[in-house]
Formats: C-alpha cells, structure tokens, sequence
C-alpha cells in the first residue's frame, strides 16, 4: 500500500522540491495550499513524470477555524505530514505596523500549532505516523533583522521539542528541521552568502533522507549546526553591539 504525504505550504520553492523528492520516492503526495489552483501544473508534473496519486487541496495557515475541517475533509488521512509553509515578512514594517507583525507571527506559529494540534492527536489515536516541521535557524538567537520572524520561529521549534516528546510515547515521530538560508522566492530580495546558501533540492535530500532514518533534529545544510553554536556562544553584552 502507497504511503501518503502532506505538504501544508505546497507553494514554496522548498514545498516543491519536497513533493518531488517524496513522488520520487513512490509516496502518493497530497498539496495543500492557500490557492490549490495555481498547484495544478506540479500536480500534473509530478503524476506523469513518477506515476504516483497526487491530490491539491485549500489550505489556509491563518483560517483557524477551517484546519479541523481541512484535515477530516482528506480522502486518505497522511502517514506523514510536512508543515513548509511560512512568511519572511518585513521587520521594518512589521515594528510600525501590527498588522504586519500579527502575519509574521501566526503564519510561522500560531498557524503551524492550530493544524499540527489536529493532526497530532490523528496520529496519536492510531499510534503511527510521522510530523516534520520546518522552521529555522533564525529561531536560535534574536537579531535585530528579524527577530519578529525569529521569535515565531523560536516558538515553532520550541513547540515540535514538546510535541516529539509527548508522540514518542504514542509512537509517533516528529522532526524539526533548522534550516539557514535558502534560495527561494522568499529570499529572493536578500543578498545571501552563496557558501552557506542551499538549494531547495539539497533541502528537500536532507529532509527525506532523515526521516527515513528517524533524526530528531536537523539543520541543513549540515554546517548550521556548528554556525549557530558559535553565534549562540557570543556573550549577550558583545552580541547586543552588533548589527546583524
């Protein structure tokens, strides 16, 4: 029997390279996006280019009251979901604006928690299936850039820890993934370091390899991990002087 994925956010760049890795993979693959309309081309590509059952279903991450609905309303319930979707946002804006802040903070959090809270006690009830969260580097330690994304992100990654612990006992596993930056259309107007700057392809390689292997954690690409021991080892009088 094919195993079924969900990708919450399957509009992204990364989305998408996660969808292929998983039609790769021989996964039948469920898109789930604000505007399932415009997922209709990679619908198509991925049914003819891996012949595998892919559906497109409307998702939206700050419709609260829709997520109950949304997740029952699915054919086949998932044995894995992958909660991609987020919003950069603009710091600037977002310290003038609330209205701003307030899409920051529920795209990246509160939006994740509402249908990740429904699809953990699914899994819980039949003792299976697996939770993949992306959230980000961003979340280790608060820079003046963007620390309303930051702390969002610091939230989610905060969240995914308790939620691995309280499903591991319900045989359930949850992965964060820690990713730093990455070419996509969410970065497209940041100048990025191209060394320590990924591809969605090489995200989506890191994600699916290590949940077959049942990681906890993981930062991709690999070098995060020790970029951001070193930017948390910073002592917070020297840190607070610098404008990063």
């Amino acid at each position: 029997m094919t195993s079924t994925v969900l990708i919450l956010g399957a509009g992204s760049d990364m989305a998408v390279a996660i969808a292929r890795k998983y039609a790769q993979g021989r996964y039948a693959i469920q898109l789930a996006a604000r505007r399932p309309e415009e997922l209709q081309a990679l619908q198509h590509d991925l049914q003819i280019r891996y012949d595998v059952p892919v559906s497109t279903h409307a998702f939206d991450a700050l419709d609260f009251d829709s997520h109950a609905a949304f997740y029952q309303s699915l054919p086949i319930k998932p044995m894995i979901v992958v909660c991609v979707f987020g919003y950069l946002g603009n710091q600037e804006e977002g310290q003038r604006n609330w209205d701003e802040a307030a899409r920051i903070l529920h795209t990246n959090y509160t939006g994740a928690v509402s249908i990740l809270n429904i699809v953990a006690e699914e899994m819980a009830a039949h003792n299976s299936g697996t939770i993949i969260g992306i959230s980000s580097v961003a979340g280790e330690r608060g820079r003046m850039s963007n620390y309303l994304y930051g702390s969002a992100k610091a939230g989610f990654t905060a969240y995914l820890s308790g939620l691995r612990n309280r499903l591991f006992h319900a045989g359930v596993h949850v992965m964060s993934v820690q990713p730093g930056f990455v070419y996509t259309r969410m970065t497209e107007n940041l100048t990025l370091p191209p060394l320590l700057t990924a591809k969605p392809e090489q995200v989506a390689d890191d994600i699916f390899n290590a949940a077959d292997a049942k990681k906890n954690v993981i930062y991709t690409r690999w070098f995060w991990r020790y970029i951001m021991l070193i930017i948390k080892s910073i002592p917070e009088f020297i840190f607070k002087k610098l404008k990063l």
